[in-house]
């Protein structure tokens, strides 16, 4: 399948820079003899692919020239990678969008808020280990087509598979949020 030929609105250059990574520690692994490589890539991606819910009365974020969503992914071997994204809009409050995103991560473990890449609360990290923002060793580092330090986050999950609901509280208007899923090789997958 051909890949999207403009750029995404929901996380761009640093998703390429983390699949790209990825390939590299995957392809020294991977085994002459087994050497299995597939790719894919597509722009319509949707929140049920993120495995989320998608927002009552939200719509897709329509920005010319970008996509609203992206689906993409690799094997090699047997690592893989894999991101969704989709970038939606609604009129409801960030605290509303929050509240219903949270009762909905909770089935992927411990919920985790983050306000400019920083834990809000007591809690730091989940039980499996994922933390608000990128520290040297984690597997991956997610920035929204903003800054993540002027995004507010949910995640939950573990480091190499988990998912974030994103707002970008900067914006004026209506709410923009994004809905991510990002699954990586484990580290004993990527050595």
């Amino acid at each position: 399948m051909p890949l999207p030929s403009r750029p995404f609105t929901a996380f761009a250059c640093p998703v390429l820079f983390v699949a790209l990574t990825f390939c590299g520690a995957a392809f020294s692994s991977a085994q002459d003899s087994d050497f299995n490589l597939g790719l894919h890539a597509n722009s319509h991606a949707t929140a049920a692919q993120a495995g989320l819910p998608a927002y009552p009365g939200a719509t897709l974020y329509k920005d010319p020239g970008h996509d609203s969503s992206v689906d993409m992914g690799f094997n090699v071997g047997e690592s893989s990678f894999k991101l969704v994204a989709v970038t939606y809009v609604t009129g409801d409050t960030p605290a509303r969008v929050f509240a219903f995103y949270r009762k909905s991560l909770a089935h992927y473990g411990d919920v985790l808020e983050c306000d400019h890449g920083k834990p809000v609360g007591a809690m730091t990290a989940t039980r499996a280990g994922l933390t608000c923002s990128s520290q040297t060793g984690d597997p991956v580092q997610v920035k929204s087509h903003a800054n993540s330090s002027s995004d507010h986050e949910l995640r939950a999950g573990a480091p190499n598979r988990f998912r974030i609901v994103a707002i970008n509280e900067s914006q004026t208007g209506p709410t923009r949020f994004g809905l991510v899923y990002v699954e990586v090789p484990r580290d004993n997958e990527a050595k």
